[in-house]
């Protein structure tokens, strides 16, 4: 039989099958479901989910073939797909056609076997670097098509574009429940702080060699005034947990503080190099791209669901992200 036909009245486990396991958003929902001081059962994995972290080593998932031996071994229910090529602004500018190519490819491979395995709901991973770069501020979910991305990162935008097109396709076609999140930046413990990484653990990795090495200065890209809304990993997977359990919209739902949180990265660094106990100069180089100056998103359709829902602070959070790193940067967890 079809596995598009698997019989689920004899199968009442639930098992959630994750993309992308061993990256940032993987590793903090390893986190959130191992975590049971909460008393909020929100954000708690439930009795009987059966949850599988996938890795670059079960398969890939560009290949179609790879990707259907992955579906066949675990059969999932659920899967929270979070594999993507990702990187920061520089390696976005220098590969967009790589970008764009492996992206689509991930994407059209696990929807598509999704929906042959019947698998009942769906959450991918966007991002608001996708939103048009001419645009009015704050943006919300019903923007997310309006223009084009910013010249920095289109082939990597686009092909997320494209997966929210896919949901919702799916979704008119199928009546499947394929949805997708949209953070503002994410960081948090287990981020890739190697070649191509994102602004925070990039910083935090050139902070820590400046202060252990006596610098006096560091260099950063840009001038500083681009503004952020930061977004903690852990965070991030508290709402997709309770995602599978309460939101079965299409429609994609931004995650992001409040605007009033929105720093700038001159704010930013500050913040890293305080914590860090990095009393040096910070030398701009304004030769280099700040990208986008401005990509602030409005939370207010994730707050008319989770209206008390206490983000983490970007100190604290940044706190956890330092101490993390300098325990672990000798370690097989640090990705350098």
């Amino acid at each position: 039989m079809a596995a598009s036909n698997l019989d689920r009245s004899a199968d009442t486990a639930v098992r959630i099958l994750v993309t992308g396991g061993s990256g940032l958003v993987g590793k903090a929902l390893q986190w959130a479901v191992a975590e049971l001081e909460t008393t909020d059962v929100r954000f708690q994995k439930r009795p009987g989910e059966e949850w599988s972290f996938l890795t670059s080593k079960d398969g890939d998932l560009r290949d179609l073939a790879s990707a259907r031996a992955i579906f066949e071994r675990w059969t999932p229910t659920v899967v929270i797909h979070l594999a993507a090529r990702v990187g920061g602004v520089f390696a976005n500018m220098a590969y967009q056609a790589d970008f764009l190519n492996d992206n689509l490819a991930i994407n059209q491979n696990v929807l598509r076997l999704c929906h042959e395995f019947n698998v009942d709901k769906v959450i991918s991973c966007l991002s608001t670097c996708i939103f048009p770069d001419k645009t009015t501020y704050p943006i919300n979910e019903t923007m997310l098509h309006d223009g084009p991305p910013h010249d920095s990162n289109f082939g990597y935008a686009y092909a997320k574009r494209m997966l929210d097109v896919a949901n919702r396709a799916y979704a008119s076609q199928h009546g499947r429940k394929f949805t997708g999140i949209i953070p503002t930046n994410i960081y948090g413990p287990y981020d890739n702080f190697g070649e191509g990484s994102h602004f925070v653990p990039a910083l935090i990795k050139r902070v820590q060699a400046a202060r252990e090495n006596g610098a006096e200065n560091i260099q950063a890209a840009g001038s500083g005034a681009a503004l952020r809304q930061f977004i903690y990993s852990r965070d991030i997977a508290r709402i997709i947990i309770w995602m599978i359990h309460e939101y079965d919209s299409a429609e994609p739902l931004i995650l992001a503080g409040d605007a009033d949180s929105e720093i700038s990265i001159r704010q930013a660094i500050d913040t890293i190099c305080k914590i860090s106990g990095f009393a040096g100069r910070v030398e701009w180089d304004t030769t280099k791209t700040d990208g986008q100056l401005r990509k602030t998103a409005d939370n207010a359709k994730l707050k008319s669901y989770l209206k008390d829902f206490d983000f983490t602070p970007f100190e604290t959070g940044v706190k956890e992200t330092v101490e993390w790193f300098v325990e672990n940067k000798d370690g097989s967890e640090c990705r350098l």
